[in-house]
């Protein structure tokens, strides 16, 4: 999952590269509107993908202390009963 972000971040910004010195956002009416919307989109793929991407280290450490948290407590468990 990550290797997928890290590789849609890197095609971002390729797009990002050739497509900016051809976009006008001075240009008046339908240029000039589409140029906006497409850096907007631009912007919300990047933004996404770098908050998945430190979402997941997030989360994995959760439910890695979590798993922890879990088999401490069935160690407990089993010597509370025996």
């Amino acid at each position: 999952m990550k290797n997928r972000m890290i590789l849609c971040l890197l095609i971002c910004g390729l797009l990002l590269y050739y497509g900016i010195p051809n976009l006008s956002i001075e240009a008046g009416g339908l240029q000039g509107v589409f140029s906006i919307a497409w850096l907007g989109f631009a912007a919300i793929v990047v933004g996404g993908n770098l908050v998945g991407l430190l979402y997941s280290t997030q989360q994995k450490k959760k439910t890695n202390l979590q798993s922890i948290e879990q088999k401490s407590q069935i160690k407990r468990r089993i010597r509370q009963y025996q």
